[in-house]
């Protein structure tokens, strides 16, 4: 017992560890929502959002004149501990959870309360002097400060997302201008095409995923559009006049992103379009993200009975049973959090459709399933990068004798014998073994000096 201290709310008195600086409402949600096992201390970018919406929501309120200078700056010197990674460890509520955000609220509140209290000398729990309700939350809702902060996270989120973009696609490049000599065959449905270099291969690569840096960023300055002044549903009951533009004013200058006040708070309060289409973009990245995995694990496979195009770096051994077997086991790994990816955008689907009048209740596992795939994503490309790209070396020998052997240069000799003798080539060289090249110097179709010209790889590499 001398371990807790008791605190009451609606429900009646319940225990709190006594060095706690949540309260009850946090302890409340702590024993209910035993669900993912991940916290708000899980997202540290969530828990700086909520200090640095509260301490607008404070700025604000001091200079409307609704609270005094003394507890407005020490809610403020809290919030930028919060900011500056402290007290994280005192959000323990899980990510998922009823109530619409409430609890997530609350224990922010209550968290700056107490550390307040602390700074004022006083004991944890003695709210009189600065409650989580009446100073922390004053002039707000959970429904509109939990949206707001889950927005400015993801902001700060995607920032770091695209810089890890930026660095994997400069590693392909890299890897386009190294391999930028060596001549190999593409491959349509899994056939014998026409040659190409492997450096076009892989700067096809950073060329797909480079597209993904605008619609990410381009879908993520949806969310400077929040509604803080709304509060409970958009009417801003209990907000002063101008608190929502001027809360807006003071949470672009301290978060340093372009804020600003929704134009219809009603019709902003339940509306979670911008985290469906956020979450669109990198369900998008995580489709080509996977692809180019497939490809690597096919251009890389054998070494003996496949392609063996490329070689991944070896990171593990591959098996328990078969002696010298090394699996592709980053690109596999990749690709089973693109999977991931993929699914928690359909969580995000679900939802967001499930809002309900004023209020969407879902945004809980909503913004779960946001940030997991941002973190998921990021960790990915990162792994990808450190531990299989930048490793990435050729078969140069492999890769030429493929064009040699294959029967898809005729594509070449079309516009020289026509469509029905290349047929004709293919399907002979195809059934005997034979090769393109004698086939058509038996045929008399083209001299030796004129196709050793057009079945140069050299001259197969672009338009001519």
């Amino acid at each position: 017992m001398e371990n807790f201290r008791n605190e009451t709310d609606l429900l009646g008195t319940l225990q709190v560890p006594i060095d706690a600086y949540y309260g009850v409402q946090t302890q409340r949600a702590i024993n209910n929502f035993k669900i993912s096992g991940q916290h708000l201390s899980s997202y540290p970018h969530f828990i700086a959002a909520l200090g640095m919406v509260k301490k607008a929501a404070a700025k604000t309120n001091y200079e409307l004149g609704l609270l005094d200078q003394d507890l407005y700056h020490k809610i403020a010197e809290t919030c930028d501990e919060l900011i500056a990674g402290q007290l994280h460890d005192q959000f323990p509520i899980d990510m998922i959870q009823g109530g619409a955000g409430t609890s997530v609220n609350m224990n922010a509140n209550e968290v700056i309360a107490n550390r307040v209290l602390e700074k004022m000398g006083r004991a944890k729990g003695d709210y009189q002097y600065c409650s989580p309700n009446d100073h922390v939350n004053l002039s707000q809702s959970t429904n509109d400060a939990y949206p707001t902060s889950i927005k400015l996270a993801l902001l700060h989120m995607n920032q770091e997302l695209v810089v890890k973009l930026e660095h994997i696609i400069a590693a392909f490049r890299e890897k386009g201008k190294e391999f930028s000599k060596i001549i190999k065959m593409g491959r349509t449905q899994l056939q014998d095409a026409v040659p190409m270099t492997l450096g076009q291969e892989f700067e096809a690569f950073a060329a797909n995923l480079e597209e993904d840096i605008s619609k990410l960023n381009a879908n993520a300055n949806l969310f400077v559009e929040i509604n803080m002044g709304a509060t409970a549903i958009g009417t801003g009951l209990n907000a002063p006049v101008g608190y929502a533009d001027l809360c807006a004013k003071n949470l672009a200058h301290i978060s340093g992103f372009p804020i600003v006040s929704a134009p219809d708070l009603v019709e902003a309060t339940p509306d979670t379009g911008s985290y469906v289409i956020y979450s669109s973009a990198m369900k998008r990245l995580a489709v080509k993200l996977s692809k180019i995995c497939n490809d690597l694990r096919l251009l890389s496979s054998g070494p003996r009975a496949g392609l063996f195009e490329i070689n991944l770096p070896p990171m593990q051994p591959g098996s328990s049973i078969m002696p010298g077997k090394v699996n592709p086991v980053i690109p596999e790994v990749v690709n089973q959090v693109c999977y991931k990816v993929i699914g928690n955008d359909l969580t995000v689907t679900f939802a967001a459709e499930a809002g309900q009048l004023q209020l969407n209740v879902m945004e809980p596992v909503l913004s779960h399933a946001i940030m997991e795939s941002n973190t998921f994503l990021g960790n990915a490309i990162d792994t990808l990068r450190e531990k299989c790209i930048t490793g990435i070396t050729a078969n140069k020998e492999v890769c030429l004798n493929m064009v040699r052997n294959s029967i898809g240069i005729v594509t070449a000799l079309n516009p020289y014998i026509g469509y029905k003798n290349s047929t004709q080539i293919a399907k002979e060289a195809l059934e005997t073994g034979r090769s393109v090249y004698d086939l058509v110097l038996e045929k008399e179709l083209l001299s030796q000096e004129k196709l050793d010209a057009i079945l140069d790889p050299e001259n197969m590499l672009k338009p001519h």
